[in-house]
């Protein structure tokens, strides 16, 4: 095999086993398995040693997954190209019902070789631990919820209820800890089910503090802090959304972040008639989430609020007329669109697109 020629390495990335298969630039040229190898970072160097000797240029793809990007960086930090691709986007036959890694990667390979396959945005380190704060704060966010929903079915099976008409506030709290329960052994579940909820809300109390002093010294923070002038966006939201979006520039225009967070619209065009539906969903969510969250501020009229302009020290000049005129253009677009008859979340969803 010349030198000059590139070869195309597909990877199927396991636990404990990596599964190497490698096609040759040429469209005729076999598709190759190399067969397994470890995870270890001298079992991968051993493997890709031959490969140098049969090309000069070396393209990795492997599929992401819960593996992580560490594969990515070391491949990458080596002087070789290395895609890591999304596993929906990946072309697929409809009959094909054997999974093998065998086959993987030799699938992965040759569609590398033909190009049919869009690589995604692989984050840096500071970036993916950003990021995993944040999945830590929607995970004590998801585990409060369930644990609150086990007592309060608890409470409804035995005909326990509160004459006040807040929840989880003060008052509330008062009264569980004045609940008696008719059985010994209710008293124990209920009592665990109310150390659930007190231990979801220390964690939250410990996580959120701990995101908004991390974002003060990302190396993203001027992102950050300009979300942040938008009303509706406070710290949380806009660390999150700009933790699980990353590096904006690889991004060319703005429909293709909103396609990238799930935002755009389904489509089943046939002819002449055009048909869209709900949005893909296809798409990042905590950024998504995020972004609807903060578009729910739109319902009310655009106002100078006292707490915008203490979110920002020095805001740039071109700041504060952009946060008065969005809340404005927004507003006026949500009265619009509500008042053709459209559902309130069909409403803000298309603001968070807008």
């Amino acid at each position: 095999m010349a030198q000059s020629r590139t070869l195309y390495s597909g990877l199927d990335v396991q636990k404990a086993s990596i599964a190497v298969a490698y096609a040759a630039k040429d469209s005729g040229a076999d598709v190759v398995y190399l067969g397994s190898l470890g995870t270890r970072q001298c079992d991968i160097d051993q493997r890709v040693r031959p490969l140098q000797s049969k090309a000069k240029r070396l393209v990795f793809v492997y599929e992401a997954g819960p593996c992580g990007s560490w594969l990515s960086r070391s491949l990458t930090k080596k002087g070789d190209d290395c895609w890591v691709v999304a596993p929906a986007l990946i072309p697929k036959k409809a009959g094909d019902r054997v999974k093998t890694d065998r086959r993987d990667a030799l699938q992965l390979a040759r569609l590398m070789r033909s190009g049919d396959l869009p690589p995604v945005s692989v984050p840096k380190v500071e970036d993916a631990a950003m990021r995993d704060l944040c999945r830590a704060r929607e995970d004590g966010l998801r585990a409060l919820k369930a644990a609150k929903l086990r007592l309060q079915a608890f409470l409804l099976r035995h005909a326990i209820r509160s004459t006040g008409q807040a929840t989880w506030n003060p008052a509330p709290l008062r009264w569980l800890s004045e609940v008696v329960c008719p059985t010994p052994a209710q008293p124990i579940v209920f009592h665990e089910y109310v150390r659930a909820v007190n231990a979801q809300t220390e964690r939250l109390q410990r996580l959120e503090p701990a995101l908004q002093a991390q974002g003060k010294s990302w190396r993203l923070t001027p992102v950050v802090e300009a979300l942040q002038a938008l009303r509706g966006v406070q710290c949380t939201g806009a660390v999150t959304t700009v933790a699980a979006l990353g590096d904006l520039t690889r991004l060319e225009n703005p429909r293709q972040l909103m396609g990238y967070v799930g935002l755009t619209p389904a489509e089943s065009s046939r002819g002449e008639r055009r048909r869209q539906g709900a949005s893909t969903k296809a798409g990042n969510t905590p950024a998504r989430r995020a972004l609807v969250e903060g578009a729910w501020a739109s319902r009310y009229p655009a106002q100078v609020s006292r707490h915008l302009p203490l979110r920002l020290a020095n805001p740039p000049k071109a700041l504060p007329d952009i946060s008065w005129k969005a809340p404005v253009r927004l507003c006026k677009r949500y009265r619009r669109l509500l008042a053709r008859g459209k559902h309130a979340n069909q409403v803000v969803v298309a603001i968070a697109r807008a």
